[in-house]
């Protein structure tokens, strides 16, 4: 890891509108994998942190007001590693069922920006770079994994 990236991680938000309560029998599946697929993010090669709410997961806490909407954030080394954890294991098979859990949704759901090695999201934050990637398409304020801009290109940025 060169100096520049080592002074910034990657953070990522997600939201979604599940189409039914968590403790429905549709969200069953995705409720039970939350704490495994938890686990395994958190043993990740390049994971750094994860918001959590009074029951260890974010299920907890709201997005944008709405009291239907997810939220899941993280920190992570680089693109690099939050796109292995996403594409594998149990993670990927829940995202393979992400339309039995979660209603589509027409705008962005997931942004990414740089942040100081450290730095701890808030979701006023997240909300934040999510509306401006909604707005304004990916950018070094917001991106996506297939639009992403590399740390050195935020340095003096805010």
């Amino acid at each position: 890891m060169t100096e520049s990236t080592a002074s910034y991680e990657l953070a990522q938000v997600n939201i979604a509108r599940p189409k039914a309560p968590l403790d429905s029998p549709q969200l069953k599946d995705f409720v039970e994998a939350l704490d495994p697929v938890n686990a395994v993010a958190d043993a990740a090669d390049g994971f750094v942190w994860r918001l959590q709410g009074d029951s260890g997961n974010a299920t907890d806490v709201r997005v944008l007001g709405d009291e239907w909407l997810m939220v899941n954030m993280s920190t992570w080394r680089d693109t690099n590693a939050l796109t292995a954890f996403m594409y594998q294991g149990r993670h990927r098979e829940l995202m393979a069922r992400r339309r039995d859990f979660f209603e589509r949704l027409e705008e962005a759901v997931t942004a990414l920006w740089w942040v100081p090695a450290g730095h701890r999201p808030t979701v006023a934050e997240a909300e934040s770079r999510l509306l401006h990637l909604r707005e304004h398409g990916p950018t070094r304020h917001a991106f996506t994994l297939r639009t992403s801009f590399p740390p050195a290109a935020v340095e003096g940025a805010s």
